[in-house]
């Protein structure tokens, strides 16, 4: 029997090595291993997409700044350490390894579909919208998808969910080959319905941090682990595969 290990996807970063949403983050993350990175974004007032998960900035900057009515620059001022999504694809495209990007739009936002026009518009720049791009686009807002699957329809996108319900009711107008995009609770809490998901799309889960939640993954087929903690979910990993070898040869 054939075994997929899953892509494990360093989420944010490394929140441990020098904060969310930073170089020094995601430059950590695959010290340890991980093989793509999951960055959210959201448009500024002047019209350069950031890495950032939330609206405002109380929690990472104690500002109430929003980031949609704040210019880069006036980010800069309030000494926050903004990392333009540009600069994340510079810095990923001089790799010499191949690194994806899983890149969550975030919604909702006062510039609604401008967001996804400025990410496709971005990817063209790197000549990164073709089937072999290293980017998929997640999203919980099913209008965005279908916004990047208009503009970009070679690119993969993840409909982000914590119900099974919410992934069921996107069936009328989602396209049979989305990926799924569950909470890893959703996996604790509707095993059943999680199962026939899986049995019909590709699964990729978040946010996946014990061995016990690695497990519920793989017993489901999951493809990407989305973690906050790369070593620990890439040291269960290969303990797995090296318990499975023993049993293989035995």
């Amino acid at each position: 029997m054939v075994h997929m290990r899953p892509q494990v996807v360093a989420h944010r970063g490394l929140v441990d090595g020098g904060g969310e949403h930073t170089l020094t983050s995601y430059l950590a993350a695959l010290d340890q291993g991980a093989e793509a990175l999951e960055c959210d974004v959201r448009l500024t007032a002047d019209g350069h997409l950031v890495c950032v998960h939330d609206r405002d900035l109380r929690r990472t900057a104690r500002s109430r700044h929003l980031v949609s009515t704040s210019e880069l620059a006036a980010l800069a001022d309030l000494d926050v350490t903004m990392l333009t999504l540009r600069r994340l694809l510079e810095t990923v495209a001089e790799l010499p390894q191949r690194v994806e990007l899983a890149i969550e739009t975030k919604h909702p936002t006062r510039y609604a579909g401008l967001v996804e026009k400025r990410l496709v518009e971005l990817l063209d720049q790197f000549d990164w919208l073709g089937p072999d791009s290293p980017v998929r686009v997640m999203s919980f807002s099913w209008l965005a998808l279908k916004r990047i699957e208009r503009m970009a329809p070679d690119l993969d996108v993840v409909l982000l969910f914590e119900s099974p319900g919410e992934w069921l009711r996107s069936r009328a107008v989602a396209s049979v080959d989305w990926i799924a995009g569950p909470d890893v609770q959703a996996l604790r809490d509707h095993p059943k319905a999680m199962r026939r998901i899986a049995e019909v799309s590709r699964v990729h889960c978040w946010t996946v941090n014990t061995p016990d939640e690695v497990d519920r993954c793989l017993d489901l087929g999951v493809e990407a682990l989305i973690t906050d903690r790369p070593a620990t979910v890439l040291t269960h990993l290969t303990r797995r595969e090296r318990s499975r070898d023993v049993l293989d040869r035995g």
